[in-house]
């Protein structure tokens, strides 16, 4: 028997307000952008730099508080699952797939945020396990309908006016 391990660490910065949506049955989506960099120097001595963007999903419970607390710019860890989606371009009909990371678990590491939306300084950890009935099966799709997958695809295309020239998620 073979043991496989999906799972996803991030610390990042998002990079747009968090979109809430609902499905058919009433289920809460959030979908967000998660910037994340390295930072090197060339041979050079130069300071490079790289971003990279992940698609964030959270469902139900976790969808409502990632819709409350995060903003544009809002430092978060995140935990979650790695899930590929195949969707068909009904424009031109082609398939491509689409990355997208399942959250699980995630904690705001960004202060300044964190004041603003609690009475507390501790540490917000917000999971998915907090909230009744917030698992998600990836190869559950029935509570989708076509219109719905398609609302959901536009916000998965990068949009450029989000990133600056340097290639940074501020």
């Amino acid at each position: 028997m073979s043991r496989t391990l999906n799972k996803v660490m991030l610390i990042g910065n998002v990079g747009r307000d968090p979109e809430l949506k609902f499905t058919p049955s009433g289920i809460p989506v959030a979908t967000f952008r998660l910037a994340t960099s390295e930072t090197w120097k060339d041979r050079n001595g130069n300071l490079q730099e790289h971003t990279d963007w992940h698609t964030i999903v959270a469902w139900r419970g976790l969808a409502e508080v990632c819709q409350k607390l995060l903003r544009k710019g809002t430092r978060i860890y995140l935990e979650g699952k790695l899930q590929t989606r195949t969707i068909e371009d009904k424009n031109n009909n082609t398939r491509r797939n689409i990355v997208e990371v399942i959250a699980e678990n995630m904690i705001v590491l960004d202060a300044r945020k964190q004041k603003e939306n609690s009475d507390s300084s501790e540490e917000r950890i917000i999971s998915d396990s907090l909230y009744p009935d917030t698992s998600f099966d990836a190869n559950d799709f029935s509570d989708f309908d076509t219109e719905l997958t398609d609302t959901f695809d536009e916000s998965y295309d990068f949009d450029e006016s989000d990133k600056k020239n340097d290639d940074s998620p501020f």
